[in-house]
């Protein structure tokens, strides 16, 4: 892997001498406190603002404050017109845009492309406040504002959107967010490398249209365009090897993928397969035809930062706050992790449904112990209404703390899609020590009573460490964890690349037995996808009778979201499994759910105790061959009676007290699951 230059080893711009400010400035006034005639960058967000490492917004902004740069913030502005976008004047470099911490149509909108009725990171969760497709619409704004200003993408919106990708909620392919939003560079994934030293460069005087050689970017070009002539190209459809070095692979075009979903899924799958930043080369993609036609281009994906480079980016100096201007606003998304402190970036599971290893990588970027304790004692000392309680230390998974690869040449040279699918690469280091011993001093810490883990646990990596295990279940569970089997069947799990039942089986063992020494009554809470490609009609039947032979009644259950990029969404859309060779003939079909009343189903099976669902189920089951599942025993799925008012075909009055079934036992809490997006 490339050696890249520090963090924070470049010269600081001159504009360092105006000292750090105590919050980003989102008015002309607080810049003028601050002594500023104008801003060198300004971030236009879809989200509130506040300073905390959590929030992507704020963490490019305090970086580019420290290496210099005068940041200015845009939270949320009014897009009806480009007025709103000029209230800090014009930047001297560039706007950065993005839609927030979530992509916009996932804010937005539920699995079942119903409108949400409110926004987590708004005040008083307000919904609204951005508009569908926030990263194009921001960005189309900027360029009215003030034309021919340099506008930057960033964000998991944009970086999820770099290429061709097939769009959920208007079931079409659509382009690059690169040609609709008229941007001039793309930042994908965590892009602190790139913006610094793009910052740099442009306050040195290059134009943007010059930088080329940038990790992490992705830019128009015109067709045919290489570096120089040491560069060879490939085209993804001839199979043909070349070189690492040097080389860029051609993707279907968006035309292609576009008129062919067998096209789609190859690119798809091509497109993962380059996600490693020890041997990714770079990509092209054609978008347009005739005179009018562009390369999209995307560079190899950026070196993954040191422990001191995560370091340094905590450990800047954040007001730990929502922005004064929103003063006794309440704004969710805050509520929820302001006790709670990120140890590491990225995820090596790979599940094809998950955006977070398209976006942050498979590579794990942890902090240092004294980082992380630095930081609770921050919050102990500083943070209003802390009454002891960390309500969480972890990060996309709560366990895959310093993991990594045993041999950095292996590691630079592998191309699985996952470390842990079908089983646990040998390679893969899956000591827990360095955790728990952070657990351990964490706990100790004096002012704090109890640390909570509310990060999903990988169990099937926990159980190769039974200490492990005892030590979260016995100090770290507030009662409930939550953990992710997804489903119980071999077909879907496969197409999730998740483990068999039987790690979480090992699982709850180890965690039964560690609550049972401790004293303590505590329950596990499994999260489960309904309509997930790969899933049929038996595979939700079969869940269900592993729920209730269990005792779960789910209050919170998820249908499958095809989100931009994901290998799920590419199943979902191209109805065939880009995880295996897809040309030449090798193309598996893959079993997928798109009619909105077998969605409805699948997710009824989840909660098959919820009387609303029992006449969907009944017919279901019916026709299944099953109606055996139907009626008043242990032995039944569901009842053959249905309450007044209740189900999508309402009887008139419940069957006679002889036919009912006994009271039903109190369903297990579920806790609300935390969206897989992260900045």
């Amino acid at each position: 892997m490339d050696k890249a230059p520090g963090l924070f080893s470049r010269r600081p711009y001159w504009a360092r001498r105006f000292g750090v400010a105590p919050f980003l400035p989102m008015s002309r006034a607080e810049m003028d406190v601050l002594g500023w005639d104008s801003c060198d960058v300004i971030l236009v967000t879809g989200d509130a603002y506040i300073d905390h490492p959590s929030f992507g917004m704020a963490v490019i902004g305090r970086l580019l404050e420290a290496q210099g740069f005068r940041v200015g913030i845009i939270a949320q502005p009014n897009w009806k017109s480009a007025e709103d976008f000029r209230r800090l004047g014009k930047p001297n470099l560039y706007f950065g845009v993005t839609a927030g911490n979530m992509d916009s149509m996932v804010n937005r909108y539920t699995a079942d492309r119903k409108i949400r009725s409110d926004d987590a990171y708004t005040p008083n969760a307000e919904p609204n406040k951005r508009p569908d497709r926030a990263v194009t619409v921001y960005a189309q704004r900027c360029k009215e504002a003030f034309p021919g200003v340099a506008v930057v993408l960033g964000g998991i919106e944009a970086s999820l959107r770099r290429i061709a990708h097939f769009d959920y909620w208007s079931d079409t392919m659509r382009r690059s967010v690169l040609i609709d939003a008229k941007a001039d560079m793309l930042l994908f994934g965590n892009a602190e490398r790139a913006v610094v030293e793009l910052t740099h460069r442009l306050a040195a005087g290059e134009a943007i249209g010059q930088i080329r050689d940038l990790r992490g970017t992705a830019f128009l070009a015109a067709p045919g365009w290489l570096p120089s002539a040491a560069w060879s190209e490939t085209d993804a459809l001839t199979q043909e090897s070349s070189p690492h070095q040097n080389c860029v692979i051609r993707l279907p075009s968006f035309e292609q993928v576009q008129h062919n979903k067998t096209l789609d899924a190859h690119a798809s799958r091509i497109f993962h397969l380059e996600s490693n930043p020890g041997n990714a080369r770079a990509l092209v993609q054609r978008h347009g035809e005739g005179p009018g036609a562009r390369d999209v281009w995307l560079n190899p994906p950026p070196i993954p930062l040191t422990t001191p480079e995560m370091d340094g980016v905590f450990d800047l100096p954040y007001a730990r706050a929502p922005h004064p201007a929103y003063g006794s606003a309440k704004i969710p998304a805050w509520d929820m992790i302001r006790f709670s402190v990120n140890i590491m970036r990225g995820c090596f599971g790979g599940c094809t449904f998950c955006s977070i290893t398209e976006h942050e990588g498979r590579i794990i970027q942890s902090r240092s112990k004294g980082s992380v304790l630095r930081e609770i004692e921050q919050i102990r000392d500083k943070a209003q209404g802390f009454t002891g309680v960390i309500s969480d230390i972890g990060g996309p998974t709560a366990n895959m703390y310093r993991m990594a690869c045993k041999d950095a040449k292996i590691e630079s040279a592998c191309r699985r899609l996952s470390c842990v699918f079908p089983d646990i690469c040998p390679n893969m280091n899956t000591d827990h020590s360095a955790l728990i011993e952070l657990y351990r001093e964490a706990r100790t810490l004096p002012g704090i009573k109890k640390v909570l883990i509310g990060s999903g646990v990988r169990y099937d990596i926990a159980v190769r460490s039974p200490d492990y295990v005892k030590e979260l279940v016995q100090h770290h569970v507030g009662g409930y964890l939550k953990i992710a089997p997804e489903h119980t069947e071999e077909g879907p799990l496969n197409h999730m690349m998740k483990p068999r039942m039987t790690a979480y089986d090992r699982f709850k063992q180890l965690f039964d037995q560690f609550s049972k020494e401790a004293g303590k009554e505590q329950y596990l809470i499994p999260y489960f996808i309904a309509a997930h490609p790969g899933t049929t009609d038996l595979d939700m039947l079969n869940l269900a009778l592993w729920l209730k032979k269990n005792g779960f009644r789910l209050d919170q259950v998820q249908t499958f979201l095809p989100t931009p990029l994901a290998l799920a969404t590419t199943m979902y859309h191209s109805e065939i499994n880009p995880l295996k060779k897809v040309l030449g003939g090798h193309a598996q079909a893959v079993p997928v759910v798109k009619q909105g009343r077998v969605r409805k189903l699948h997710k009824a099976f989840l909660r098959y105790h919820d009387p609303e669902n029992w006449p969907l189920l009944r017919d279901a089951l019916k026709a299944m061959g099953r109606a055996d599942l139907i009626g008043n025993g242990k032995k039944h799925l569901i009842p053959d009676w249905q309450p007044a008012r209740t189900g999508e075909r309402s009887v008139a009055k419940k069957s006679p007290p002889s036919t009912r079934p006994g009271k039903m036992a109190p369903s297990k809490p579920s806790a609300p699951r935390k969206p897989r997006f992260r900045p």
